[in-house]
């Protein structure tokens, strides 16, 4: 009887060894990667984010806002960049140890106009490898004070 017991708890162990074996998640394998959290982006009507051509590289870019409604947005310093992989985008890792934030500031963007923002992530992720990577800013449809909706707009762009 105690080698019985002594056999289940060797064949429980190891069933709890070997599913720890196995990844749960679908991030890449070795790395801090998480999935992105933002599934619904570019649902602004007539407002959209656009990387000005011939500013990618490792550390930044510039983008272009585009706003081609009746609304009054803003935009602030914010951003996050996710890569792509295998089809689907993570969340690239930030390389700056400690606490980290962004300016709380907010950049017009009125009804019929169009703005550049430059970039530079080489302070938070440093210099991106090779791949397909998009770029998600937070924007806000404004009509007064409290009154607002959140939308996230994306970029893609490539680094070699």
């Amino acid at each position: 009887m105690k080698r019985f017991f002594c056999l289940l708890f060797c064949v429980a162990l190891s069933l709890t060894l070997l599913s720890g074996c196995g990844s749960s998640s679908n991030s890449p394998k070795g790395t801090d990667w998480k999935p992105t959290m933002y599934e619904t982006v570019n649902n602004l009507d007539g407002v959209s984010m656009i990387v000005k051509e011939g500013t990618v590289s490792s550390t930044g870019l510039t983008v272009i806002f585009e706003n081609n409604s009746d609304k009054q947005c803003i935009y602030g310093e914010y951003f996050l960049l996710e890569k792509k992989i295998e089809g689907r985008w993570y969340e690239v890792p930030i390389v700056l140890d400690g606490n980290y934030g962004f300016n709380d500031i907010g950049y017009e963007l009125a009804p019929s106009d169009a703005r550049e923002w430059e970039v530079d992530w080489e302070w938070l992720y440093g210099s991106l490898d090779t791949g397909d990577y998009r770029i998600v800013k937070d924007i806000l449809d404004f009509r007064e004070t409290g009154d607002f909706d959140r939308h996230y707009l994306t970029a893609e762009f490539t680094t070699e």
